[in-house]
């Protein structure tokens, strides 16, 4: 017999780096994930295969990440990335150890330890995945291991879009690009930020009253089932935001909402939404809380790897947390037999955690119930260096020792539990204060007029182009200003200058594709168009191959106006 239903997803993003910096910014940050979680993660996807236990992993993979994660460039970028780590542990290995430096032998125990790990690592990539990451979530997926799903396109921030052609363009070319890659159309969806907007009542240009589509819609209309939200958003009460949490999210200043009254929902059940039929999952807020807190929650250990701290010669991280208080000079190294040992008290923990939280909700409710959590993936091994170990060790206790808990990937599970009520779910975010702040602020408001006016000039444009052009040269252009419209809208640079963890390089980016895009458009408008440059852009960002521009067509579009009412948005 059962006890319940146990989700466990993974969302994983990063902004388009390709060939855009290297370090600190850049192509390195996307090499340091790929080898620190993407590579892990697919390692322990088969180790499980292997010992007859299907991880049923809901795995989120955003459409740009997936194309970077398939293109030959950062391919062999990731080789040469992998080759300079190894070189400089091999520095390591011959300097250590040395009579005047304390702890050196423990150093060269360390070395000798990241020597075999990044060896491993690209031995995986190389000949165990053919250097196509891609195609190995793919056959796990193929395999019922992961369900895969999709999100925006280049992960725009859905409710702050001012046109329905332009959000509309975020998951249809979103969702084409997780079929072709993955060679199955993506049930579910990640929402970008988890940012979600009601539908509300607008004068338009008619001076007429129109309706314009919650969110959901556009999830429909694009075959998308699903999507996944915060606890706060579903249960009421006060958002979560104030907690400290691990990943690149320390710096964000927490605006609390007003305290909202409880809704009497509660996460142990998926919901419909109102205005489509779609399906919405909260998070579990002790579930994800045990593992997202940076200062209750497992990877803030002392016998964990510190992020934080690394050698000044080789970049290694030979140093553990130790703790929460103590200063980057005073940390102790790393030991990686006591980290081990810790993972396997914290799975155990964690395990029973879960077997808890579903076994009282069904004696309380003479139910069965669900416990969903979603992280980032890359908290895992990246940031959370054994955090994958974790996540393994916890698929499988689950499998061997407590099988009354039911694994399943979200689809699997909304597909054996369909909705039974629907409700309305306020605008929300997984944001600071549970609001739209972190991605529309006193530093960022000034992206937005920009963002709004290059929708309604690839609008226009695309309007006047209804038949692919026999010209094939302003063809190609077409379909570069609709690469560069999208990734202009990219919610990553509005976050990256909120946290001033990349202020300078987020500005730039976003000016880049706004130039890149004012220039293509320019180009189209005039009747001349510069080929060179052309093929300048189309070499840099040459993500979405096949895109279509006529996505942005409005010609068709209308908003269909509905009851004359006005939902008006709980958050403001």
């Amino acid at each position: 017999m059962t006890i319940g239903s146990f989700v466990f997803m993974l969302h994983s993003h990063l902004p388009y780096y390709r060939k855009a910096g290297m370090w600190p910014f850049g192509e390195e940050n996307l090499y340091e994930c790929m080898g620190e979680t993407y590579v892990p993660l697919l390692n322990a996807i088969s180790e499980l295969y292997e010992e007859g236990i299907k991880a049923k992993l809901t795995v989120g993979i955003t459409p740009i990440l997936a194309e970077q994660l398939n293109d030959e460039h950062l391919q062999n970028g990731f080789i040469d990335y992998l080759d300079s780590r190894i070189t400089a542990v091999s520095k390591d290995l011959e300097r250590y150890p040395d009579p005047k430096v304390e702890h050196s032998q423990h150093k060269k125990y360390l070395a000798e330890y990241y020597y075999k790990w990044f060896t491993h690592i690209k031995d995986c990539f190389v000949n165990k995945y053919n250097k196509n990451l891609v195609e190995a979530f793919k056959k796990y997926q193929d395999l019922g291991c992961i369900e895969i799903t999709t999100s925006g396109a280049t992960h725009g921030f859905s409710p702050l879009l001012a046109t329905d052609s332009n959000l509309n363009a975020q998951f249809k070319v979103g969702s084409d690009t997780t079929k072709r890659l993955f060679g199955k159309k993506a049930k579910g969806c990640w929402l970008p930020e988890c940012a979600y907007r009601q539908g509300y009542e607008y004068t338009g240009k008619d001076g007429q009253k129109h309706w314009r589509p919650a969110v959901e819609v556009t999830l429909q209309n694009n075959d998308i089932q699903y999507f996944f939200t915060e606890s706060h958003v579903i249960e009421g009460g006060n958002s979560i935001g104030d907690r400290r949490v691990i990943g690149p999210y320390g710096n964000i200043e927490y605006i609390p909402l007003p305290d909202r009254e409880a809704t009497g929902y509660d996460t142990y059940s998926a919901y419909w939404l109102p205005d489509a039929q779609v399906a919405v999952m909260g998070r579990n807020d002790r579930a994800g809380f045990q593992v997202w807190s940076a200062a209750d929650g497992y990877p803030g250990d002392g016998v964990y790897r510190e992020f934080h701290k690394k050698d000044d010669k080789s970049g290694m991280h030979y140093w553990r947390i130790t703790s929460e208080k103590t200063d980057l000079g005073d940390k102790m190294l790393y030991d990686p037999v006591l980290a081990q040992n810790q993972i396997g008290s914290n799975s155990d923990h964690y395990t029973t955690l879960i077997y808890h939280l579903l076994n009282d909700y069904k004696n309380a409710n003479g139910k069965e119930g669900l416990v969903m959590v979603s992280f980032d993936t890359e908290l895992f091994g990246h940031w959370w260096f054994e955090g994958v170990e974790f996540i393994k060790q916890v698929v499988r206790k689950f499998n061997n020792y407590l099988p009354q808990v039911e694994r399943l990937t979200a689809g699997e599970y909304l597909e054996k539990h369909p909705p039974v009520e629907a409700i309305q779910i306020p605008e929300s975010s997984w944001g600071a204060g549970g609001h739209f702040y972190v991605w529309n602020n006193h530093l960022t408001e000034w992206m937005w007029p920009i963002i709004h006016g290059c929708e309604k000039r690839i609008n226009a444009i695309v309007d006047r182009y209804q038949e692919i052009p026999e010209d094939k040269l302003l063809h190609r252009a077409l379909n570069q200003m609709a690469r560069e419209n999208l990734l202009l809208q990219s919610s990553d640079w509005p976050f990256l200058i909120t946290t001033w963890q990349a202020k300078d390089y987020a500005t730039d980016r976003f000016r880049e594709h706004v130039e890149r895009f004012e220039t293509i458009c320019d180009m189209i408008e005039s009747g001349n168009i510069d080929e060179a440059k052309l093929v300048e852009l189309e070499s840099i960002d040459n993500c979405f191959p096949v895109i279509d521009y006529r996505v942005y067509s409005t010609i068709e579009e209308g908003v269909i106006p509905q009851q004359e009412k006005k939902l008006a948005p709980l958050y403001q």
